[in-house]
């Protein structure tokens, strides 16, 4: 991948957003190697880390100089009242997976996308861990860069255009590690009466959604309860890559900033 390319078409949003993506990286892997999580939990019962908050600050801090209102699941909660006047917004999961976080199996994520109308138009997924960035942008495209250091020309050379990415050969499922009900039981199932061989592989965190965007899989079935902020920044990899996300009951695309913000079951492929 041509650099100037890259650099030349890459919106200062987006460029600002994997930045930000690395710098809070960097703070979730210094609690992540401490062992000094102080987790607690939530009142809808899943955990929160010190990492968590660390990396909600540092991602609040740097998007909120561009003057575009922020939404994070770890940040106040912001009535509809007012979220509803908002035609453009980011939308971030400091650290998607803390689950996985605490297992330290270090596939948890950070989230960032920008959402236009109600749709991401911009979506970066990092994963401090193993350093895989997944980026997308509306009329750019979707990349992934298998191990970045730094935001810098060098990194930007591994970029891989996703678009471009074939499927497995036997037809693949990539499921929860933390989150397998009957409802998705019932779909693989019924995969299996179409295909003669299934294969399921297992992820945490947002790397879901990206693996199907990057063709390591044909499809996410997440038939159980998520939020728009774990979806958006995904979702933007896996659209602007010619895939789809999309409501598993209506098959219409996943809108977000609705009134309530938990999504319905979705599939994505």
């Amino acid at each position: 991948m041509d650099f100037n390319f890259l650099n030349n078409r890459m919106s200062k949003k987006l460029q600002i957003a994997i930045k930000t993506s690395l710098l809070a990286g960097e703070k979730i892997l210094d609690i992540y190697y401490s062992d000094q999580f102080e987790a607690e939990m939530k009142k809808d019962g899943s955990p929160l880390t010190r990492a968590d908050k660390a990396s909600h600050n540092t991602v609040v801090r740097e998007l909120s100089k561009l003057g575009i209102p922020i939404l994070s699941e770890e940040g106040a909660k912001i009535d509809y009242s007012t979220r509803k006047k908002w035609s453009k917004f980011w939308l971030i999961d400091p650290l998607d997976g803390t689950k996985e976080f605490i297992k330290k199996n270090g596939e948890f994520t950070v989230n960032i996308a920008l959402v236009e109308n109600q749709i991401p138009i911009l979506g970066v997924v990092y994963t401090p861990v193993t350093k895989e960035l997944y980026f997308a942008e509306k009329d750019f495209g979707s990349f992934k860069i298998k191990s970045i250091e730094k935001f810098d020309e060098l990194s930007l050379k591994q970029a891989i255009t996703l678009s471009e990415s074939s499927s497995p050969k036997n037809y693949t499922i990539v499921v929860s590690r933390s989150h397998l009900n009957k409802e998705t039981t019932d779909y693989i199932t019924e995969k299996k009466q179409m295909f003669n061989e299934i294969l399921l592989k297992q992820f945490g965190s947002s790397l879901k959604i990206c693996k199907v965007a990057e063709g390591k899989a044909h499809c996410y079935p997440r038939l159980g309860p998520t939020m728009e902020w774990d979806t958006a920044a995904a979702h933007a990899v896996v659209k602007y890559s010619g895939k789809r996300l999309f409501n598993f009951n209506t098959n219409d695309e996943l809108i977000y900033n609705k009134e309530s913000l938990l999504n319905p079951f979705f599939v994505t492929e």
